[in-house]
């Protein structure tokens, strides 16, 4: 499922307009980017949750030039961990 076929469900189940569930999803994908990107954590209980870690620097190896050695900065990566009862849904 995409995000136009995610909003489409949105507004069928809820009896909204296709525009108003599209607005909800934006936000609250800036809602949690703004969060992650603050170093906060999201949880929806039951669901799960979103947080950012960061990934070390680490000595990587050029695929182009197997013997040229790189650095690859540290970087921070989105996070998520699946909640109980998400995992018991398909579990079924």
């Amino acid at each position: 499922m995409n995000k136009a076929e995610l909003s489409q469900a949105l507004s069928e189940k809820l009896n909204i307009s296709k525009r108003e569930a599209e607005d909800f999803l934006n936000t609250f994908t800036d809602l949690v980017t703004q969060a992650l990107k603050n170093d906060n954590e999201v949880v929806l209980t039951g669901f799960g949750a979103f947080s950012s870690k960061t990934r070390a620097a680490r000595t990587g190896v050029n695929p182009q030039k197997p013997t040229e050695k790189i650095q690859i900065p540290a970087v921070k990566v989105p996070k998520f961990k699946a909640g109980k009862a998400l995992k018991d849904a398909l579990k079924s």
